[in-house]
């Protein structure tokens, strides 16, 4: 049950992920430049208060991850933060591959 609830959300997550590249890729032709939503800026659109305390738990907890990595995530496109989580969660969700040449009972 566990591994359907993974690969559903990892497929529903997908499928933002690639509703939001289409609306970037509009966006980019229509102004005939590139543009992409960042992922912190969608975050703070939907809501604030919570990107702000996350910010602050990373600046405190986490200095060392802060400032190139914690940065870098919130300015990626909010399309690849998706795909990126989507994926881990169907390789999460996945099957087990069938051992072969193993005796079983």
């Amino acid at each position: 049950m566990l591994r359907f609830l993974l690969r559903f959300i990892g497929l529903c997550l997908l499928a933002t992920a690639f509703v939001f590249f289409v609306y970037d890729g509009t966006k980019s032709i229509a102004n005939q430049g590139m543009f992409y939503s960042r992922f912190g800026d969608v975050w703070a659109i939907a809501d604030q208060n919570s990107i702000d305390h996350v910010q602050e738990w990373l600046k405190q907890k986490a200095v060392w991850a802060w400032d190139p990595y914690g940065q870098a995530i919130f300015n990626l496109p909010i399309w690849v933060v998706f795909a990126v989580v989507a994926m881990v969660l169907i390789l999460l969700g996945r099957k087990k591959k069938p051992l072969i040449g193993y005796a079983r009972e």
